[in-house]
């Protein structure tokens, strides 16, 4: 056995049937949506019990916190359209799939949490000057506490969810609905605070910086949104694992360049050239990029795998960018 029969695996392909056609995903491609279904019940009932808490208690800070929670039912609606759009199999107009539309949806709802921050923001501080004191803090901190309990609740649904079927559509809800959780939490710290010592500006105080938390946690899904769409490598742990694959090849006399890799929602791509003895028979070449392709998938189970067989000894398939 020589050092390509080495890295056969054994595995039959279907006449006919090539690389491009081999299912990326073990599993069947899992619907969302009743994740983001959740999410919309669950903004729907915290919208309620919040602005309930801001109604009976004229608290700036309590509606800054419901006005976040509008924002969340906004974001749970245009989660809900993409991960339907996103569950749709690739097609010819459309052969990589329909996953990058989560880059577009978590990037508007950071727009979204800008806006929320705005209004937090534009309705706070003229509370500095003209502050408003809090009634019945106790049954509105009631409420805003049940409010707290369902988004934590909810949000580590959705977070759980969207690590495990690598959607940053529902990373990013579930991560704006914790946000929200530390949010009630310090609006709720604060007006305990307000009630111990009778300063009223206080509120507007926290509203502030409630509106300020928000806007960063905007920025941050805004951010990772945009490098999504700009096709940003994949994460530097599982390019190791690649590495790690493409390195054995040179165990057994081959070599790889021209490696490069994206991601686009839950799926990630990669792309590399090959480079094994041109001497080597059509049939032994495409036995080893069975290999490789197998070995690549089992260390990122998520990931397309494009692989260019060339001859080492040409000088033209060195390059990685040819004329």
């Amino acid at each position: 056995m020589n050092e390509n029969d080495s890295l056969r695996s054994g595995k039959q392909r279907v006449p006919g049937e090539s690389a491009a056609s081999t299912p990326v995903l073990d599993a069947p491609r899992v619907r969302l949506t009743h994740y983001a279904w959740l999410s919309l019940a669950t903004s729907l009932v915290v919208i309620v019990l919040k602005v309930s808490a801001w109604w009976v208690t004229g608290s700036v800070a309590l509606l800054s916190d419901a006005l976040e929670s509008g924002v969340n039912l906004v974001a749970a609606c245009v989660a809900l359209a993409s991960l339907a759009y996103a569950s749709q199999a690739p097609d010819a107009d459309h052969p990589f799939g329909h996953d990058k539309v989560e880059f577009f949806s978590s990037g508007l709802e950071g727009g979204l949490i800008f806006v929320a921050a705005g209004l937090i923001l534009w309705t706070s501080v003229p509370r500095l000057w003209a502050p408003v004191p809090i009634e019945s803090a106790g049954l509105g901190l009631v409420l805003a506490v049940i409010a707290s309990v369902a988004n934590a609740v909810c949000a580590g649904i959705l977070l759980r969810a969207g690590r495990r079927h690598r959607s940053i559509t529902l990373e990013a809800d579930g991560r704006h609905l914790m946000t929200d959780v530390w949010t009630t939490a310090g609006v709720v710290a604060g007006l305990m605070l307000v009630a111990a010592t009778g300063l009223h500006w206080l509120d507007a105080v926290i509203a502030i910086v409630v509106g300020l938390h928000i806007l960063a946690e905007g920025w941050r899904l805004m951010r990772r949104s945009f490098d999504g769409l700009m096709d940003r490598s994949i994460p530097d742990d599982e390019l190791a694992r690649v590495r790690a694959v493409l390195d054995r090849l040179r165990d057994g006399g081959n070599d790889y360049h021209a490696l490069r890799t994206r991601q686009a929602g839950r799926r990630h791509f990669i792309d590399v050239h090959v480079l094994v003895p041109g001497a080597l028979s059509v049939q032994a070449g495409h036995d080893l990029v069975e290999q490789v392709e197998a070995d690549l998938r089992a260390a990122v189970p998520h990931a397309e795998v494009l692989i260019h067989l060339e001859p080492l000894e040409d000088p033209r398939a060195w390059s990685d960018h040819p004329a």
